[in-house]
Order: C-alpha cells, then sequence, then structure tokens
C-alpha cells in the first residue's frame, strides 16, 4: 500500500531503493504518528471534516494501535512504504472508508515533520536527563575528590598543581554549556508544523492552534513553507547538540585512558570493568572509555553529515531528506549508550592520593612560590626570575603550598554555583 498509489507498479527495483531503511526506522516513529493522527481527527472534527460519531471510533482504533506499538506487537508489513502507511492501511482495514478519512488535510510531508518534531522532542529530553545524570555523577567525585591534589598540565608538560575535584567539576560545568545546546534543539524542534501540508498550506479551514496545542507544543510553524523548511533545521540543531555532548565526553573518556596508564596511574578500576590481553597476563585495559572516545568522534561527524545532506537543496521538500533518519536515529541511540556506560564506569573510578608527595612533581609548585613572594612584597617579574633561576640552577625547593581562594579556584569549586546553573537549563526542557 502507497498513500499515492495511482492504480499501477513501481519497479521493485527502484521502490527498494526509494524506500531505504524506512520500514526499519519508522518503528520509532510509531507512537508519534498515533499522536499526530489523534490530534489532527480531533481537529477534522471540529472544522466539520468528521462527524461527531466517527471520531470516538477513530479514536479508539487508534488507541488499539498505540497498545500494540507500546507492546512490541507493532509492525510494518511487507509492502507498505512507512509508518503513516501503516497506520492508515490498519484503519481502513478495521474500519472500512472511515480510515480512509484521516488524511484529509494534511500531506505525508507535514505528518512526516510532526512525527520527527515529537520524536526529536523526546530525544532531547532523553538525552537533558542522561546529560544531568553525569553532570551529577562528576559534581559528586568532584566533592568528594576536591582536597585531592594532581597534577595539571599544559602542552603535556607539567604545569601548576590541579585537583581532582577540579578535573572532575570541569567537566560538570562543560556539560552545563552543552545543556545550552541540547535546550536549543528542543525549542527549535517544539514546534508545530501540522497543517503546513506539502509546505503550500491547504483549502480546508484547518484550526493549527488546536492541534499545536493537543500535541503541546510551545508554538506554531507559523509560514507553512518555513515549517516545511525546518525539516533538515531541526536536524542540524539536534546535531550540533550531539556534537557538543560527544565532544565533552570524548575529551573525558581520553583523559581517562592516559590517567588509568601506568605511566600516570591517577586513576583505576575495578578488574571487572576492564579487559585482558590474549599475550600479556599483566593487562586490565580501559576498553570502555576507549570506545566511548572512539565513538564520540564518529558521532561528532554527524554535524557534517546533516550539513552535506542539506546545504544545497532549494525550497521545498526532496526526498534527500529522508536519509537524514539513517544519520540522526542511530546517532542518538549511540550517544545514550555512551553516557549510559560513562556514567556507571565513574560510580567506580578509583583516585590516588598523594600523587605530588613524589619530587618528580617539584616544579607543579613554581608559580606558587613567585606568588609567595610577590605576596611578601617583591615585584612580580623580579619574583618569576629569581624562581626561575633557581630551576637552572637546579637549587628550587617548592614549599608544596597551595593556597587558591578565588571562585572556581582548588579551594573554592563553586560546584553549587555550577549546579544552579545547570538546574536552570535542565528545567526548561524538564518542565514542559
Amino acid at each position: 500500500m502507497k498513500l499515492w498509489d495511482k492504480g499501477y507498479d513501481i519497479d521493485k527495483l527502484i521502490e527498494n531503493f526509494t524506500v531505504g531503511k524506512d520500514r526499519e526506522l519508522d518503528l520509532q516513529l510509531a507512537r508519534y504518528d498515533v499522536q499526530g493522527t489523534l490530534a489532527h481527527i480531533t481537529m477534522l472534527e471540529s472544522i466539520g471534516l468528521l462527524a461527531a460519531d466517527e471520531l470516538p471510533v477513530l479514536k479508539t482504533e487508534l488507541g488499539r494501535i498505540a497498545d500494540d506499538i507500546e507492546a512490541g506487537r507493532f509492525e510494518i508489513e511487507e509492502g507498505i512504504e512507512d509508518v503513516h502507511s501503516e497506520v492508515e492501511h490498519l484503519l481502513t482495514q478495521r474500519l472500512g472508508a472511515l480510515g480512509k478519512k484521516i488524511h484529509s488535510g494534511r500531506s505525508r510531508n507535514d505528518q512526516v515533520l510532526v512525527d520527527l518534531k515529537l520524536f526529536y522532542r523526546e530525544k532531547m529530553r532523553e538525552l537533558a536527563k542522561q546529560v544531568k545524570a553525569l553532570f551529577d555523577r562528576l559534581q559528586i567525585l568532584s566533592e568528594q575528590h576536591k582536597d585531592t591534589l594532581m597534577p595539571g598540565y599544559t602542552h603535556l608538560q607539567m604545569a601548576m598543581p590541579s585537583s581532582f575535584g577540579l578535573w572532575f567539576g570541569a567537566y560538570a560545568e562543560t556539560l552545563a554549556d552543552d545543556m545550552q545546546l541540547i535546550a536549543t534543539a528542543y525549542h527549535i524542534a517544539n514546534q508545530n508544523p501540522l497543517g503546513s501540508a506539502a509546505g503550500y498550506g491547504n483549502s480546508f479551514p484547518l484550526n493549527r492552534t488546536m492541534t499545536t496545542r493537543l500535541l503541546n507544543f510551545e508554538d506554531l510553524h507559523y509560514n507553512v513553507v518555513a515549517a516545511q523548511m525546518s525539516r533538515g533545521k531541526t536536524e542540524r540543531a539536534v546535531s550540533y547538540a550531539v556534537n557538543a555532548v560527544s565532544s565533552t565526553l570524548g575529551r573525558l573518556a581520553m583523559d581517562i585512558c592516559l590517567f588509568n596508564s601506568q605511566n600516570f596511574a591517577f586513576v583505576s578500576f575495578p578488574d571487572h570493568l576492564t579487559t585482558g590481553s590474549s599475550i600479556m597476563p599483566h593487562k586490565k585495559n580501559p576498553d570502555a572509555f576507549e570506545l566511548i572516545r572512539g565513538h564520540s568522534n564518529r558521532l561528532q561527524s554527524m554535524v557534517n553529515e546533516v550539513s552535506l545532506l542539506t546545504t544545497n537543496l532549494p525550497l521545498g521538500y526532496h526526498r534527500d531528506l529522508q536519509l537524514l533518519k539513517d544519520v540522526t536515529f542511530p546517532a542518538l541511540e549511540q550517544l545514550a549508550k555512551c553516557l549510559t556506560v560513562a556514567e556507571y564506569m565513574l560510580q567506580n573510578i578509583r583516585v590516588r592520593e598523594h600523587i605530588l608527595d613524589d619530587p618528580m612533581y617539584d616544579y607543579l609548585f613554581t608559580v606558587e612560590d613567585v606568588n609567595r613572594l610577590t605576596l611578601q612584597g617583591m615585584p612580580f617579574r623580579e619574583a618569576y626570575q629569581t624562581i626561575g633561576h633557581q630551576v637552572q640552577e637546579g637549587t628550587y625547593k617548592p614549599t608544596r603550598e597551595v593556597h587558591h581562594t578565588h571562585e572556581g579556584s582548588i579551594g573554592n569549586l563553586c560546584n553549587k554555583q555550577i549546579a544552579e546553573k545547570m538546574n536552570r537549563i535542565y528545567q526548561e526542557l524538564e518542565k514542559k
């Protein structure tokens, strides 16, 4: 069955090529297709395109389809193009001519769009929830290890004293920035395209404000052409959010892989969370974080894929846009898995204490001693040269004292303020 069927058969090779992965991927859109259809037929009844006694019959049958979807019994049959066709096919099969009335006033274009908007809106909320869980774990670790010092690096050279509280907290606050992009993608997705039809509106007196309210969208895509242009625009916003989170996650994974190595040995994990070697009996590899790093790097290509698919498209709908699902759906699923594993691994991370007691880290304290001399009245540049000469001559002996009190430093992590920043953004999505 095809919603555009005109009584002739299409070549099988072309049919299979054009359908692509829709039957597989569209299963993720099924519940949203039912939601969109329920709102649409409620509106149709209000403007007289469905009789009052027809609406409850359709709603009941759509409810049964929704139950099948939630129970995992729903499938898109062979020969049916997509989820939209399957839902209409089932209604027509069960209700006869009444099932054929549900498509009045909409095109498959705005039907797909409303499904995707609802899907991305929900996925951004799910992503936000997972990012918040990782954020909370990092903040717990930051507080737990706020007094445990570790080396800080620039250029991969020992630089200044840092702390595990500062390190964990840095990634927490970076996730707060990433949440801004998740919220932006959420708001872009949270606009109603239903009623834009094929992108040029409809001669039926549709009530688009009503469907906006029924589907709990925060606003309309008012201009019907702009509504269609949001296909690809929404995915691009989603891809930026995925990119940001993946970048943070990949960088954290790299740090952990580095710090877990024997040359650093700053952190470790229980044996059952590591893997071994087939030839080297001593190996305990952080494979989970290596794979998180690899997946995170791949996920950052999503922005480029979405951009390339949409960059040179002229106005209106084009079948190229179908391929966006091939990019975004698996990416969102993979990122969710990475966030779950990262948070689980961090529940079990072990931090080594007294790292800076080793004389190899003496030079970390040079800045502290320059500042100490400056506070005692010596001009900063003179203090810098004094400590610098000691380093060059091999006579430098660190005081090993660290006094950082300003906002966001070792002694004043500001985790409460960072949590407030995150919560302000997160609540934008949670309250909807």
